[in-house]
Parts: structure tokens; sequence; C-alpha cells
């Protein structure tokens, strides 16, 4: 008969340093179990930001390696979002609730799923009737973008599943998409291929340089950001990585790095888009520059 582990989850999980921080230091409790029924017990949690449930999934898949059985129980503040994207209905929340347009649902792909991931980006994110004006070709640019942060953990972290959900908070005119694996982790890609021991911070700063990569041979490309990257520094939106125990963050011109108290597994990807933006975008090579007006 399995040993029953409660652990208790953190009272506040948001995309900003402390709250990824929660999420990381919640992991470090869990990393030794395993043979148990762990339950997680949210009865103190008030804050849960809907698309990091993506970090929970991958911590969860994490305990159900090591032969867990997890459990959720006590759930209040954020039982609704929750149930409406598909996360707690996999732990047994049944109960239906209107939908609001707001959340975007919880998915796991395997690694041979990236034309089903591209797919959901389009549906989920960027044909949100809410999106940035961009043009078709801009669309189909920023989708290839995003896909990379799939191809880069299927090819860079080496895992077999990708975690990701979303949700649009109406109240700030935001979207975020969160991605998350448990692959390699950049700060151990990038120490090895460089022969360093930099920080997880420094070594993510390194790897969202355009052309530094850690692949190699026929296989070209780094994290393969700068596009989409590029996008949210005129969207003004934000940008955020954990991987290991670094932090970086791009938000609104600004850039803020720092290592996190513990570590995490693998990589997280946040990408925040600003729904106020009233501007309309398209590639440089569509303007024609013979008939601008």
């Amino acid at each position: 008969m399995k040993k029953e582990i409660i652990k208790i989850f953190p009272a506040k999980i948001s995309s900003e340093v402390n709250g990824y921080n929660n999420l990381v230091n919640f992991y470090r409790e869990l990393i030794y179990l395993k043979d148990s029924v762990v339950i997680i017990d949210m009865r103190k949690t008030y804050w849960f930001e809907a698309n990091l449930v993506a970090a929970l999934g991958a911590i969860i898949e994490f305990l159900n390696t090591r032969n867990n059985y997890v459990e959720i129980v006590n759930v209040k503040a954020p039982k609704e979002i929750l149930t409406r994207n598909g996360f707690l209905k996999r732990y047994g929340f049944n109960e239906e609730y209107l939908t609001y347009n707001t959340e975007i649902e919880y998915k796991t792909f395997k690694e041979n799923e990236g034309s089903q991931f591209s797919t959901y980006v389009g549906v989920e994110v960027l044909n949100n009737q809410d999106f940035p004006k961009v043009s078709k070709l801009l669309n189909k640019k920023i989708n290839q973008s995003i896909c990379e942060l799939f191809e880069n953990a299927r090819t860079h972290g080496a895992c077999e599943n990708i975690h990701t959900c979303g949700q649009y908070f109406p109240n700030k005119n935001i979207l975020d998409f969160t991605i998350v694996d448990l692959g390699t982790t950049i700060k151990t890609n990038v120490n090895n291929y460089l022969n360093k021991t930099k920080s997880g911070a420094k070594c993510i700063e390194w790897a969202m340089i355009e052309n530094n990569t850690t692949k190699t041979g026929k296989i070209s490309g780094g994290l393969g950001l700068a596009f989409i990257f590029d996008f949210i520094k005129l969207n003004k939106g934000r940008f955020q990585i954990v991987s290991s125990d670094g932090y970086w963050e791009f938000n609104r011109g600004k850039v803020l790095k720092q290592n996190l108290e513990y570590q995490f597994p693998g990589t997280i990807a946040n990408l925040e888009f600003n729904f106020a933006d009233t501007n309309s975008y398209m590639l440089k090579n569509e303007i024609d520059i013979n008939n601008i007006f």
C-alpha cells in the first residue's frame, strides 16, 4: 500500500519572480518522493494565474515518473477557471461552468506533435479576436517562431512531453501563454557547449542573443526566438524564461535577470501579449514602396 503524503500548495502563484520562486520551491519539496500517493492541497491558495498550470502539470508529470499517484484537493479561489481550461477535469473536477472566452485550454503534446501544437497556437492565441492586428504572413511567421519553443524543448531538452496553457486577463488587457518542458535545462546545455560554469540567468541571457546556439552539425538555430522577441518588443509585451535556477525577463524595454532560490528541472517560457496595442503590423517585405498611400 502506497504511503499518503500531503503537500500544501503555495498561497500565490503568479507570472513574476516571487510566483516562479514559489513554484520552484514547491517542486523542491517533492523531488525525493516516490511510490506514494501525493495529495496536493490547495486550501491556502487564493491566487493562481491559470497559464501557470502548465508548470504544475509538468511537476505532476515528474511525480508520475517516480511511480507516485497524484490527487488535488480543497481547490477554492481558482477552481472555476482551472476547470474551464480543462486542467482540473484531469483530476476528477467535473463541474461545468460557463466559458467567458478568456481561457486557453491546458494541453500536453508529445514530442512528435509539432503540427498539432502549431494548430493549437493558431486557434487559441493568434486568432483571438483581440490579438494585435497583424497580416496573414506575419501571423504565420509568429506561429513559426512560437513553435521554435516547442522544437527547442524537443531537440535541446530531449523531453517527452510539452505542457502548455494560457489565460486572457481582460482587466489588464493582456494574454499570457506558457510553455513548459522537463528536458535538459538551458543552463546545462549552454555550459556544456561553452565549457563554462555560468549561472542560470547568464546562460539564458546568452541563449537569447540571436545566432547563439548549442546545436551542432547540420541542425541550425539557437532558441529561435529572435523573431517573437522582436514582436513582443514592438507590442510592449513581456517575455519570461525560467530554467534551472535562472530567471530572465524582458518587460517593456527593460531586462531583468537573476538567480532563483532553487532549481526547476526544465524550462518555463511565458509569452505575454499586450492586447491594448492598437498598431497594425506586417513584414517588411510586404510593404510596396511604390504604393504606400
